[in-house]
């Protein structure tokens, strides 16, 4: 199906799920006083949007796929922010509607219905606080998460419990039932990506054929799927050269998991992941004998080249952001694409410029120029140095009249997709045909 359809549905169903308890609302809402008509307007059009927010990230590979990881991530945490900011706008009006309303702050003397608001708020901010000072706080990204995962819940779990308290509008049958209708939606996308699928979904069972070195410090995970029970074929897998899945070493809903890019062909009967060496669980990955069981979550996002009509294919790779192109060149070997590739590899050393040699024999296979760049130059180095720039990428674009016939993919830490993003912009590369992949997004 066409993602632009895909994406357009899923706006559509998110749009529905903020406007429609609102607009059913005001067109059956009494007559009653302007603040007391903006509590309850702003109290729906947070819980609207905060339902929004914790669908977002529930890694539903249909979402993924049509607006991109980064994407969801972003707007996930732009509805925190307006989710935050309606909370306070709700319990303004409500004080406003009547200054008594002041004291269903005090935890003590206050109503079920009230503390259970208080504790959401409370909880809220310290999501939000916990999201922005994420850097700041020292934690490890698994305490991170699962600390963010409690909040989130706490606080979708006080905000209903406060709804059905004040037994207000749940009373009303119009809105009771879209009520109803969300929390089964949340229920049910929940049970799908906390229960089902890391506990029960067999087509997330792998096991490892084997674990190839690359260089001291990279390695690559090469997995097939595990046949099913009784004899049956392996369970059916597909991706599209370029996405990426998260990697769990135990079936259990609590183990660790990390994010890696998919490095092989889409038309292999095996998936490779290409792995930097940075902490415990890379390193558990690398000693990982064949035959171990992995269980994988994915495919994921829309950083592929699978899509669209694009007359070749620019890519800008930092260190082991290399591994996406990997996957799209591979492939594009394996249909006999005839499309120009030019590939840009940014490196520290040459030690680490991965796939050297299988860069060289694809240039048989495609038309495909390798351009390498190195940061840190050793002496007797007599290719390109430094950073990204308008003058290095021109050099490297194929011959085209019109540089929006290309389509752009960037893929490294954060400061490389920067400066790649910014030398593109003088030569007259619209943001559309510009795709980027970053280290950074969970």
């Amino acid at each position: 199906m066409d993602q632009r359809w895909v994406r357009t549905g899923w706006l559509s169903v998110f749009g529905l799920i903020v406007g429609a308890p609102s607009l059913v609302w005001l067109s059956i809402a009494p007559v009653e006083p302007l603040w007391d008509h903006l509590s309850v307007l702003t109290g729906l059009l947070a819980l609207s949007a905060l339902v929004c927010a914790a669908v977002l990230p529930s890694r539903l590979r249909s979402l993924n796929r049509a607006l991109g990881i980064e994407s969801v991530i972003d707007i996930h945490r732009f509805l925190g922010v307006v989710t935050a900011a309606l909370v306070f706008a709700h319990l303004a009006c409500v004080v406003a509607a009547d200054p008594s309303n002041i004291t269903l702050l005090n935890f003590e003397t206050a109503p079920d219905r009230a503390r259970a608001a208080t504790g959401a708020t409370i909880a809220l901010a310290a999501l939000a606080g916990l999201a922005v000072l994420k850097s700041r706080t020292g934690l490890s990204y698994e305490l991170w998460r699962w600390l963010h995962v409690a909040l989130a819940v706490t606080v979708i779990t006080l905000s209903a419990l406060h709804v059905w308290l004040l037994d207000h509008l749940v009373a009303e049958p119009a809105i009771g039932t879209l009520f109803g209708m969300l929390a089964a939606l949340v229920v049910g996308i929940f049970g799908y990506r906390w229960a089902w699928r890391p506990m029960f979904d067999p087509s997330t069972e792998f096991l490892v054929r084997e674990v190839r070195r690359e260089n001291a410090t990279v390695s690559t995970l090469v997995l097939e799927p595990r046949r099913r029970r009784y004899g049956g074929p392996p369970t059916t897998w597909a991706f599209a050269p370029g996405q990426f899945a998260w990697i769990r070493l135990e079936r259990s809903v609590a183990a660790e998991e990390h994010p890696f890019t998919i490095a092989s062909s889409a038309h292999l009967d095996t998936t490779e992941f290409t792995i930097r060496h940075t902490g415990d669980f890379t390193r558990a990955l690398r000693r990982l004998p064949p035959g171990s069981p992995v269980w994988v979550d994915g495919p994921h996002g829309a950083f592929t080249n699978d899509v669209g009509a694009a007359a070749g294919f620019v890519m800008i790779a930092g260190g082991v952001g290399i591994t996406p192109m990997m996957s799209m060149l591979r492939t594009a070997a394996h249909r006999g694409d005839p499309r120009p590739y030019r590939l840009v590899v940014v490196a520290s050393s040459p030690e680490d410029l991965l796939f050297r040699d299988e860069l060289a024999e694809l240039r048989f296979q495609l038309d495909l120029v390798v351009t390498e760049v190195l940061r840190r130059p050793h002496d007797g180095w007599d290719g390109h140095t430094g950073d990204i720039g308008p003058d290095l990428l021109s050099m490297v674009l194929p011959n085209t009249e019109h540089p929006d016939d290309l389509d752009y993919f960037i893929c490294g830490p954060p400061a490389l997709v920067t400066d790649a993003m910014s030398a593109l912009d003088p030569l007259g590369v619209t943001p559309a045909r510009v795709h980027t992949e970053q280290f950074d997004f969970v």
